[in-house]
């Protein structure tokens, strides 16, 4: 009897064996086979107890800190009030005796608020001993960077317009009312002109044209102290007093106007010829 049971577990095993049976579900080994066998005890592994966490401690209140000793902030640098900047342009102005003299009180004048956002100075260009001296806006971007009035597209317009009547940089002098661009080619404001008025007045004493051209609004309506805009005041003659003497002027559009709206070439072009017949006339009687 126990030899057949041998045989009959041998061949149970190599039968697991073929099952890929390869472990006891207990430590030792049970006899299957025998009624008074106790049934297995399945083996559970033991909890693993495991350290309880400490909470962390709280955290300690932190001594505020030490107070900095007070240190007033450095004051800013201020440009000068617009009166006290025009007093001063107004003094500088008149302290030039010549047009080389004006320009480098003006280079070295500091009390305009675009000299510090721009590249350069654009006093002036063309022939100080011109006839009729054109005065624009303010330079552009081109302007700023080759430090002369009307160079850039409205410049090259001008030009045109000149040559149209008989006209270049050699017969003509050229500035503006502000001599250093404004940001993004904005319109200068009142107190930006202001204070650059005693240098234009100035360079039209020293240039002592027989005609003024006022280019655009700001110059037109700046220097003729006008309420008017510039559609209202081109094409008619205006008187600019200066010194003691009665100066012929022609407030007409700005060439940059003008590029943008071409159909105003024509007003351009009646004003044009009204300046033209004005300096024949002064050739005249020269």
């Amino acid at each position: 009897m126990t030899r057949e049971l041998n045989e009959e577990a041998l061949a149970l095993l190599e039968w697991y064996a073929l099952a890929g049976v390869d472990e006891a579900i207990d430590e030792t080994a049970h006899n299957r086979f025998c009624e008074h066998e106790a049934p297995p005890r399945i083996v559970r592994p033991e909890p693993v107890s495991r350290p309880r966490a400490e909470p962390p401690p709280p955290p300690r209140p932190s001594a505020p800190p030490s107070a900095a000793p007070f240190a007033a902030p450095a004051a800013p640098a201020t440009m000068p009030t617009p009166r006290h900047a025009v007093e001063e342009a107004r003094a500088l102005a008149a302290a030039a005796a010549s047009l080389a003299e004006l320009e480098a009180a003006v280079r070295g004048f500091a009390g305009c608020p675009l000299k510090a956002t721009a590249r350069n100075t654009c006093f002036a260009d063309g022939n100080p001993e011109a006839r009729i001296m054109f005065i624009g806006e303010g330079p552009g971007r081109d302007e700023d960077i080759q430090a002369k009035p009307f160079v850039g597209r409205a410049g090259q317009l001008l030009d045109r317009m000149l040559a149209a009547i008989g006209l270049d940089r050699t017969s003509a002098y050229i500035t503006n009312v502000v001599y250093w661009r404004p940001p993004a080619n904005r319109t200068p404001t009142p107190d930006e002109t202001a204070v650059c008025l005693p240098f234009t007045e100035r360079q039209i004493e020293l240039v002592a044209p027989d005609i003024l051209v006022f280019l655009g609004n700001a110059a037109a309506k700046h220097l003729l102290a006008a309420s008017d805009g510039i559609m209202r005041l081109r094409g008619k003659w205006k008187t600019f007093r200066l010194g003691g003497r009665d100066y012929p002027a022609m407030p007409t559009l700005h060439p940059a106007f003008l590029l943008r709206q071409p159909a105003h070439k024509r007003l351009a072009w009646a004003d044009f010829l009204e300046i033209k017949a004005a300096l024949d006339k002064h050739s005249e009687h020269a």
